[in-house]
């Protein structure tokens, strides 16, 4: 028989009950709010964070008699998984870590003592229940950065599957099996040779210029960030593609400067009680800056993002900056073109189009600029071909247009577009409303690599990796893996990437034809670490020799950079030169200026 509620007639079971419903509704209408519903989502977030922290709690408190009246320990376990869900979500939307850490706690916690055990090969219910959770804390550990709980819950994860496809039919797991092959894929490109130093913003291993005083009349942080990345059976897990998740990477501080560790016994405040795990605690850092707020978005409507970015843009505060990054393809020839009026148009795009084409989008005299009837002059380029997020070539509700970021530009942006038609988007720069935008350009064409076993497809984007782990990226492009180089070097290559990167930064501080769209960032760390890093990857692009002079596998940027930091100049030749010395690989340089000697 049930027990009763001390002086009430309600058996304790169905109040148990009555309060995981409250709590399932609640989190069914959360999980499904979209990114730029953000003031909802913060209010509901602590709604529903309530409803289940008293669920949490009433089981705790009455567990030998809900035990007693039926409970079963894959129910317990399936509310420590949807409130590690909740933490892990809400880190998604702030990108505060601490909600990242707290999630990891409860996922480890349900591992622990697997709360999923009993009865996993009788139900396929539990057996997918396990399944889920172990998919979702792979996410957690690897955006964490707990590199050897990630390998270990792969094998976890592919031997549960196979012993599954054993005792229930074979066809109820065939999604599973992909997505195995999704992580073990992944891994498999995110090696240990990217992350031999973290990709976050470490304070012992990157430039500092809080001492430096730019020369500008205002300073920027960046606030928020929409990262997207997609392009046709590229290496990803769940919605996270390998580029997105570099960047995202690349936007955070890490803890103490270095990787995350694990710490002792202790636990959170709101952890489950039971065995010593890691301690939330132990995984942040609180004397650090919150990190950049991080949207990122897999194959986003053009409505989605146009909407989150509005939400963005009306909230950002006045010394704030907004960095887009938008990693696609954009191929002409690939997928067929149309003009916009073939596009699906919705009257928000119409505005957008409209308020774009009264710019003037190029200087006199360029061959690309087309004239209309009424003398406003547009570029080709810029209205029909953009970014493709989706199956449907470069056309349709899911391609992103130059137009599309140009009103937007009434707040300051600071573009990253990785695509072989992001020339495209340089029409922005002369068209914005109010703010002139930052823009960092990838070549149109990948340089041909000597390594063997890299491409786009296993490793991603080299632009990308240039920008969030320039070293590792130097190594790919000299043809040298992770396989054919001793740590010693990379620390060595690594201790010369950052004296040079500090050296010019003080420079970039110092000077007084610095741009002022590039000297009001140079303020925010995440903001001059990918500027310095583009500088390098574009002298690096230039000097190389198999492509040597070759316009077409350089990255741009926009507004220009003053002479002294293109790659002709000796400073910036001989950054590069040391860079290649540490591996041996200086003759696959050409280097106009005669400064070998250095």
């Amino acid at each position: 028989m049930s027990q009763l509620i001390t002086g009430n007639s309600i058996p304790l079971s169905e109040v148990y009950w009555s309060l995981v419903n409250k709590a399932d509704k609640k989190f069914s209408k959360i999980r499904d709010l979209p990114f730029y519903e953000r003031s909802r989502y913060e209010n509901y977030f602590f709604k529903v964070f309530k409803v289940y922290t008293q669920l949490w709690k009433f089981q705790q408190e009455n567990r030998q008699k809900l035990v007693e009246a039926g409970l079963k320990r894959w129910e317990i376990g399936e509310i420590a998984s949807r409130i590690a869900q909740l933490y892990y979500g809400h880190y998604m939307r702030t990108s505060d870590a601490g909600y990242l850490a707290e999630s990891y706690v409860f996922y480890e916690a349900i591992l622990t003592r697997e709360y999923f055990k009993d009865g996993l090969f009788q139900d396929l219910n539990i057996a997918n229940k396990q399944l889920r959770f172990l998919a979702r804390f792979l996410m957690v550990c690897l955006v964490l950065g707990r590199r050897e709980m990630v390998h270990q819950l792969v094998e976890q994860f592919r031997r549960l599957i196979d012993e599954c496809k054993r005792t229930f039919q074979e066809n109820d797991f065939k999604e599973w099996k992909v997505v195995a092959q999704e992580i073990v894929r992944f891994l498999k490109s995110d090696t240990a040779f990217m992350n031999i130093r973290p990709l976050r913003y470490s304070l012992v291993l990157d430039p500092n210029l809080d001492a430096s005083t730019p020369r500008a009349s205002r300073s920027l942080r960046l606030t928020d960030a929409i990262l997207s990345s997609y392009h046709y059976n590229e290496v990803k897990y769940s919605e996270l593609t390998l580029d997105s998740f570099r960047m995202l990477q690349c936007l955070e501080w890490e803890p103490s400067g270095s990787l995350y560790q694990s710490a002792g016994p202790k636990m959170g405040p709101n952890a489950p009680t039971g065995a010593s795990r890691v301690n939330s605690q132990s995984m942040t850092d609180p004397t650090l800056p919150p990190n950049p707020r991080k949207a990122v978005l897999y194959r986003p409507s053009i409505t989605h993002f146009l909407a989150l970015l509005a939400t963005i843009c009306e909230e950002l505060p006045s010394n704030g900056v907004v960095l887009i990054y938008l990693s696609a393809s954009g191929k002409i020839g690939h997928t067929s073109l149309s003009p916009l009026g073939g596009r699906s148009v919705t009257s928000v795009e119409e505005n957008i189009l409209r308020d774009f084409e009264s710019h003037t989008i190029k200087q006199d005299g360029d061959p690309s600029v087309q004239t209309k009837p009424s003398g406003e002059r547009i570029s080709e380029d810029a209205v029909e071909h953009g970014l493709s997020f989706g199956s449907h070539g470069l056309t349709g509700p899911s391609c992103i247009y130059p137009s599309d970021l140009v009103p937007f530009t009434r707040k300051p942006l600071f573009i990253i577009i990785d695509s072989d038609n992001s020339t495209a988007f340089k029409n922005i720069c002369g068209a914005e409303k109010g703010e002139p935008a930052a823009l960092l350009l990838s070549p149109s064409h990948t340089p041909p690599l000597i390594s063997a076993d890299f491409s786009r497809q296993p490793s991603g984007s080299l632009f990308t990796i240039f920008l969030t782990a320039p070293v590792q990226a130097f190594c790919l492009l000299i043809g040298i893996s992770g396989s054919d180089i001793e740590t010693d070097v990379l620390t060595k290559a690594e201790r010369v990437l950052s004296s040079s990167m500090n050296e010019l930064a003080s420079t970039l501080a110092a000077s007084d034809t610095l741009h002022p769209v590039w000297s009001q960032i140079l303020k925010d760390p995440f903001l001059r670490r990918l500027l310095l890093r583009f500088i390098f990857c574009r002298a690096v692009l230039a000097l190389y020799t198999p492509v040597f002079n070759n316009k077409q596998n350089q990255p741009e940027c926009f507004p220009s950079l003053p002479e002294f930091l293109l790659p002709a100049a000796p400073a910036i030749q001989a950054a590069v030169l040391q860079m290649a010395n540490v591996f041996g690989g200086a003759s696959k340089f050409t280097l106009p200026q005669d400064i070998t000697m250095l």
